[in-house]
């Protein structure tokens, strides 16, 4: 029989010791029992009383492939702890040939069989909330006493012997000042270089960002307020910042929040890393700028012109302009039935020069079995000797090693068919054009490079029948034909 092992463990506090014991009871069971296994499925700090855990849902998908008989896990608690999860999943496993073992649990298969697994079964989710329900309480009692429950612990406090918070000398300092600056009209990034500069790290030991600043700056724990769950202590802890100038800092952040952000443009720029100037080879990068009617106009312009690092001489861009031209020319490839079927055929290529192993392993399967045929024609025309009885033993041993090699190769890493990918590129070709996020996808997903000229540009898509050379005259027409609205007459901004 062929099997894979599945192990698990529930916290980040358990280690990778426990995934090895699992392993290896399960190893040696299936040794025991002349078993072949065939893959390890881990999950690490996964609880099982969801079924939302990855390696376990790619080995109940797996299992539809047939390439396995039996998964063996350490406990019948690795695989649910819960009741509905397990008869569901099992009854998936039974449709497709396959049954789930515990190593270390004795159960027969027979009538009594399907009580000790619904008694173990049960035990393991009663231990589990039973387990949750105690936690809770221990920790509801550590936060009526304003105790450390575990968790995060916020700049500036220290936890004493008895778990109780106490201001570390060292660090509270720097959070009462930093509350001082952005409320004397600092900003966020200037409160963040700062605190960096003063060596002061955030709660997981690296330097300061501006999201750790802005939850900082928002924690209310610097007032003395301790939460846990829907439990509020007012002074609960020692407070580091008064009140008041704590009530001034969320003002001032709620007015800042509700205010437009100083230096981000109002519209994505979807071509950006994408786009090179052709004179220079320097990245176009998004620009905007407001006229003198008042209208904001994006567009993109040559880093190096931007900087002033060459004599480069490319003109920027209309950002609505260049993007739907690049988008509509994409989608031209996308409706071509040739260009599709170019990309399959080379996909496919790949995918077999990738995994050299299994169309060995395939072929060779194919010479065992006419090997084993031709003899098994010869007996049944009376040709038998002990010649013939061992070479047909061990060509069997080598159909079941094949078998297993194959097994192991698909689990590793499916392979995907030309009907397949046909079928999902022809997804692009529904995708709405005026919509942003398809706008993105098509060329997050197609483009590969596009190089900018003043009269021209190349683009290269990502397959490898070369690039594609388009003339701005030649386009002009197209746009123009699907009534876009962009002004093609003016390719600078303003």
């Amino acid at each position: 029989m062929k099997a894979v092992i599945y192990a698990r463990y529930s916290s980040d506090s358990q280690r990778e010791e426990s995934i090895e014991g699992q392993i290896r009871e399960c190893t040696a069971f299936a040794g025991k029992n002349g078993i072949t296994v065939l893959r390890h499925y881990i999950d690490r700090a996964f609880s099982a009383k969801t079924d939302n855990r990855p390696e376990f849902q790619n080995m109940i998908k797996d299992s539809g492939k047939r390439l396995f008989d039996m998964i063996i896990v350490w406990k019948l608690d690795r695989f649910a702890r819960n009741r509905y999860d397990s008869a569901r999943y099992k009854a998936a496993l039974k449709k497709n040939g396959v049954k789930v073992v515990s190593a270390t649990e004795v159960i027969s298969d027979g009538a009594e069989g399907i009580i000790l697994e619904s008694v173990l079964e049960g035990y393991a989710e009663y231990y589990s909330a039973d387990l949750s329900e105690k936690v809770v309480r221990g920790m509801t009692e550590n936060a009526l006493k304003c105790k450390y429950n575990g968790g995060t612990l916020p700049i500036g406090y220290q936890i004493d012997s008895e778990q109780y918070f106490q201001l570390d000398p060292l660090t509270a300092p720097f959070v009462r000042e930093a509350f001082q600056r952005y409320d004397e009209g600092a900003t966020m990034t200037q409160i963040r270089d700062w605190l960096n500069e003063q060596g002061v790290k955030n709660t997981r030991g690296q330097k300061m960002s501006y999201n750790s600043v802005q939850h900082l700056l928002s924690n209310r724990r610097y007032i003395g307020e301790y939460t846990y769950r829907d439990i509020v202590v007012p002074d609960g802890i020692p407070a580091i910042v008064p009140q008041d100038l704590f009530d001034r800092v969320q003002e001032k952040l709620a007015k800042n929040r509700k205010a437009p952000a100083r230096h981000k443009a109002e519209d994505d720029y979807l071509l950006t890393t994408k786009l090179f100037c052709g004179y220079c080879g320097a990245y176009l990068c998004g620009e905007s700028g407001t006229s003198h009617t008042g209208n904001v106009h994006h567009y993109y312009k040559c880093v190096s012109v931007k900087k002033k690092r060459t004599e480069c001489h490319k003109k920027s861009v209309r950002k609505e302009w260049i993007e739907d031209l690049v988008v509509n020319e994409t989608m031209k490839m996308v409706m071509d039935d040739k260009a599709i079927e170019a990309i399959v055929s080379m996909l496919m290529d790949l995918q077999d020069r990738e995994n050299v192993n299994l169309p060995l392993y395939e072929q060779q399967l194919r010479e065992a079995d006419t090997a084993i045929q031709n003899l098994l024609n010869a007996i049944q025309q009376g040709i038998l000797t002990k010649s013939t009885k061992s070479r047909l033993e061990e060509l069997e041993a080598t159909k079941e090693e094949l078998e297993t090699r194959i097994a192991c190769e698909k689990l590793a890493k499916p392979k995907v068919s030309a009907e397949f990918m046909t079928f999902w590129l022809h997804r692009f070709r529904k995708l709405d054009v005026r919509q942003k996020s398809h706008r993105k996808m098509l060329i997050d997903t197609f483009i590969n490079a596009i190089f900018l000229y003043d009269d021209k540009m190349v683009i290269t898509f990502n397959y490898k029948d070369g690039t594609d050379t388009i003339t701005f005259d030649d386009l002009k027409t197209a746009l123009a034909d699907m009534k876009t609205g962009s002004d093609l007459d003016c390719s600078t901004a303003p």
